[in-house]
């Protein structure tokens, strides 16, 4: 690396880490006076919400990662058309390509770093934000109704209405279903979950066995069984998603799907989302040193300008393709690639522009 560089890339990186300080105060103010009332109802210890806001900040950081970069970006390159040093630099002969490359360097140290921070560090600092929210912020869900869940390929069960705090649940219904027959059906008014043996307790049991010749009916008063499922599986919370490590996530998607759980699109979303997301990163630190080194009248706050409205077609570009994911079936991996698709496209064309 030449001088001229390392004096590109520092700039640059320095100027995104004032950034994202910045934007790390004003996120824990805006969050810090919208929970306030919650948090002295509830008495959270200064402790807590010390450690709370610490892991807050990476979180919603990591959440706009794209655009705290772009912006960045965008400000630092108009810095350096203002006072005409883009411009002394290519008198030198220096071509566009060339004066690129530090921005380039940095836009990969960065999308690394966010890469990994997103699949492995932010859903550990996701699970504390989450935990203290839970606690002080966050209504407990203490009962369930009208649950399905598929707990092998051939066993499905029902519940009628299940209660957390006490373990038990009304009208236990468990299938089993061999093709298109029915060939085991067991019915419990009541059951209860022993969380020591392991097991679950069923009362007033009435237990359908059909051989294909004959079928067979007995009744239990009570009956224990052990099955692949625990009260833990009938309560998933949908912010669970930004809590599990990448290798976690999938192995919860591939147990849900084998269980032939429904909506698990948007799980799927945040997967694929967390390596599309430093990708878009890169993206937009080419179309930003693009459009922002040419000094225009306006300066920086043209620039800005124009990049604020880049970013909010990028997060309603986002937006719409994982409402079609949900609503129209739009396959997940699509969908989080598709606004990088379309600026990269973008990109391209500026930074052809720009180089001829």
């Amino acid at each position: 690396m030449k001088k001229l560089d390392r004096y590109i890339l520092y700039s640059f990186l320095v100027t995104f880490l004032f950034f994202v300080l910045m934007m790390s105060v004003i996120i824990c103010v805006i969050d810090y006076t919208q929970k306030i009332d919650d948090f002295v109802r509830y008495k959270a210890p200064t402790g807590e919400l010390f450690i709370y806001f610490l892991v807050t900040a990476p979180s919603f950081i990591t959440l706009l990662f794209p655009l705290f970069v772009f912006l960045a970006t965008i400000y630092y390159t108009s810095r350096l058309a203002y006072r005409t040093e883009i411009i002394a630099i290519l008198a030198t002969g220096t071509s566009f390509v060339r004066f690129l490359r530090p921005f380039i360097i940095g836009g990969v140290l960065l999308c690394a770093a966010n890469l990994i921070t997103n699949h492995y560090l932010i859903p550990k600092a996701n699970t504390i934000m989450n935990t203290f929210l839970r606690k002080y912020f966050f209504d407990k869900k203490v009962s369930a109704d009208g649950v399905h869940l598929k707990i092998s390929d051939s066993t499905y069960i029902y519940m009628g209405t299940f209660n957390f705090e006490g373990s038990n649940g009304n009208n236990f219904t468990v299938e089993t279903i061999k093709g298109v027959s029915l060939v085991d059906k067991l019915i419990a008014e009541r059951v209860s979950y022993d969380k020591e043996k392991k097991e679950w307790v069923m009362t007033n049991v009435v237990h359908l066995k059909n051989d294909s010749i004959a079928e067979h009916l007995d009744k239990f008063p009570e009956l224990r069984k052990k099955y692949n499922f625990t009260p833990e599986d009938l309560n998933i919370d949908r912010n669970i998603k930004i809590e599990l490590t990448s290798p976690e996530l999938s192995a919860f998607i591939a147990r849900e799907k084998s269980r032939g759980a429904e909506n698990v699109s948007d799980f799927e979303i945040e997967l694929y989302k967390r390596s599309a997301q430093p990708f878009a990163a890169f993206i937009l630190v080419i179309i930003g040193v693009c459009i922002a080194s040419r000094k225009v009248r306006g300066g920086s706050g043209l620039h800005l300008a124009i990049g604020i409205a880049i970013s909010a077609l990028y997060i309603l570009t986002m937006q719409l393709t994982a409402t079609f994911t949900v609503n129209s079936g739009l396959h997940p991996v699509i969908a989080v690639w598709i606004p990088n698709f379309i600026f990269m496209i973008l990109g391209a064309y500026l930074y052809r522009r720009q180089a001829t």
